[in-house]
């Protein structure tokens, strides 16, 4: 499934806000993906995968980029040389957006990142364009 599905952030702001005060939660934002070996494994693990890189990937191997309306997320799938089928779940401008918009939905303090080193400038256009960014 997707990285953090917004359905399922939903469901974790439903309850934080329950319990504390909006103004004092950061909702956390990932910079990266998953690609998944399938079936899945029992106990696998899937590959880390930076937003970017996905997309590219999906170029590259020129298959289509679909999306998930509960989880407003987009993956892929595809196959490597070895034929092993897998599938890449990951942000992009529309997903993140969609999770950013949340901070506003439930007047948050705003947002934090995991993985600041992974590449995905769309995400700090739409986060310039969305809010003042002030470093805490």
């Amino acid at each position: 499934m997707a990285v953090a599905p917004l359905n399922q952030v939903r469901a974790v702001l439903d309850y934080a806000t329950s319990v504390i005060p909006p103004q004092k939660i950061l909702m956390g934002i990932s910079l990266y993906g998953y690609d998944w070996p399938l079936p899945y494994p029992a106990g696998g693990r899937a590959s880390g995968i930076a937003n970017n890189t996905a997309q590219n990937l999906a170029i590259r191997e020129q298959v289509p980029i679909q999306w998930e309306h509960p989880s407003a997320s987009p993956f892929f799938r595809y196959r490597t040389r070895e034929l092993e089928e897998r599938v890449v779940w990951f942000d992009d401008a529309l997903s993140v957006s969609a999770k950013l918009n949340l901070v506003y939905e439930y007047n948050l303090r705003g947002v934090s990142y995991w993985v600041l080193g992974n590449s995905f400038p769309q995400n700090w256009y739409l986060l310039d364009d969305s809010f003042e960014v002030r470093k805490v």
